[in-house]
């Protein structure tokens, strides 16, 4: 499928599920109130009427910020720290075996749970909600960087050695290209996990921030707030994963059909 044909198709999907939802929401079909509530659903008109409201007054900018802040410092360190553990344990099998129950127990734990701890030691301030996305991102990026470093071929490896490579030249032209593959699959869900974690800690307990103004918006029964604020969170991610997309194309240059969705098929 033509990149200009799927983008048609992917707008095209998003417009419909706006239409229905509208119609659904304002038009009564002979009750005496639509299907879906305007006082539980909201509307997409009002919801977008309330979205540009936010940014015209500049209200929304400094919660914004804040969430961009956390969900940036939440990623880096736990994408940077999962690619160093998952690049450590694949190429020492005897310290990934010592450590394996441990890594499944700490990734088994119930993030919320979690986050009232990371309040209590970190304080309400932005690393509490830095540390809760840590959690969400170390995990995806360790397993599948762990693995991508695991899958290489061993002809491959053992071809590379007989041309006299050392390990750095190993990890350079063997471990890391197989590696980036899986690791920026995972990045791309790490983004998201990412802001759901600080979302979610600000959700928790902040004083500023997108989790806070939703669930400002809930404690008064402001549907249209809290959708308002899922939209703004819907189009961050949709924004920051493009660009992900874009290193990523620039950086997989070599791999055959690495950009297949935007070929026609």
């Amino acid at each position: 499928m033509k990149r200009l044909n799927l983008l048609a198709w992917q707008i095209g999907v998003g417009l419909a599920f706006l239409a229905a939802w509208h119609v659904f929401s304002t038009v009564k079909f002979g009750g005496a109130k639509p299907p879906l509530d305007p006082f539980f659903f909201s509307t997409p008109l009002d919801v977008i009427a309330r979205t540009w409201k936010s940014f015209a007054s500049g209200e929304i900018w400094r919660h914004l910020w804040i969430t961009l802040v956390e969900t940036a410092l939440a990623f880096g360190i736990g994408a940077s720290t999962g690619v160093a553990f998952g690049f450590g344990f694949a190429l020492r099998p005897k310290l990934a075996a010592i450590f394996d129950p441990y890594i499944k127990m700490a990734n088994a734990l119930p993030r919320v749970v979690l986050a009232p701890i990371f309040m209590l030691w970190f304080g309400l301030g932005i690393w509490s909600k830095v540390a809760l996305g840590f959690t969400l991102v170390f995990f995806i990026v360790f397993f599948n960087v762990y693995q991508g470093v695991r899958e290489v071929s061993p002809v491959v490896l053992a071809n590379a050695r007989m041309l006299g490579m050392n390990d750095r030249q190993l990890m350079r032209h063997v471990y890391w290209p197989a590696a980036l593959t899986w690791m920026f699959s995972s990045l791309h869900t790490a983004v998201g996990f990412a802001l759901v974690g600080a979302v979610v800690g600000e959700y928790l307990g902040a004083s500023a921030g997108l989790g806070y103004k939703i669930h400002e918006a809930e404690s008064v029964f402001d549907t249209t707030g809290v959708f308002s604020g899922m939209v703004i969170l819907a189009a961050v991610v949709i924004i920051i994963d493009v660009a992900m997309t874009m290193v990523e194309r620039r950086l997989l240059v070599w791999r055959p059909n690495h950009d297949s969705g935007a070929h026609q098929t």
